[in-house]
């Protein structure tokens, strides 16, 4: 099924393919079983199937499979990342959406304006709330929920962040727990430290192995 201008234009034994928009799924030739809808969804997609696109510019150069963008440029600059979800509304003030720079990291699952936005290659993150993982790139097996969760991270892994702010600071810690609005929010490259309550571990900042449980536990210590 296509409707639009352009839309599906190239496909030659693609099959149970669905296009709505101008230019949607435009170059597609082989590849079956995909769903674009919006302006260029799914515009650069060759032989990827099972992928779901829409919103405008969604999953723009994927070639890859079983793919979902709901939003305008969701997996935008996706490639061959597979088993990606990303959900989330455009950023006018960043020109940016949810998984935005996707290239080639696999099962992701981003829900919240700028989630995992600037994530590359890192692999298996769960970004759930505005800004979260927003600056993550190729860290990896993260968890964050809640806004501005794990917003900094860049390359740390396996970091569990639940809370508003929780260890929003960390650029490339690792092996962290942080339950709580504010828990662990200043840590930074810290690692191994468990936080668990409304600003516990709060001015922990490098230190590692630190265990601080309880409202406000540890939040006067700059360890």
């Amino acid at each position: 099924t296509a409707l639009g201008r352009l839309a599906a234009e190239k496909n030659t034994t693609g099959a149970f393919n669905t296009a709505l928009g101008s230019e949607a799924l435009l170059n597609n030739t082989t590849a079956s079983s995909n769903t674009a809808v919006g302006y260029q969804a799914g515009y650069t997609n060759t032989t990827g199937n099972y992928n779901v696109g829409i919103g405008y510019n969604s999953l723009y150069t994927n070639t890859s499979q079983g793919n979902i963008g709901i939003g305008s440029f969701t997996l935008q600059a996706n490639s061959t990342g597979t088993g990606n979800i990303a959900l989330g509304t455009y950023d006018a003030s960043a020109n940016t959406g949810a998984l935005f720079a996707n290239t080639t990291g696999n099962y992701n699952n981003a829900m919240g304006v700028r989630a995992l936005t600037a994530n590359t290659t890192g692999a298996s993150n769960v970004a759930i709330g505005q800004f979260s993982l927003d600056a993550n790139t190729t860290g990896g097996n993260n968890t964050a929920v809640g806004k501005d969760a794990l917003g900094q991270n860049t390359t740390g892994n396996t970091n569990v962040a639940v809370g508003y702010d929780a260890l929003a600071n960390v650029t490339t810690g690792i092996q962290q727990v942080a339950i709580g609005a504010n828990a662990g929010a200043s840590a930074t490259t810290s690692e191994k430290n468990t936080f668990v309550g409304t600003s516990a571990g709060r001015y922990v900042t490098s230190n590692r192995s630190n265990v601080c449980i309880g409202n406000e536990a540890g939040a006067g210590s700059g360890n």
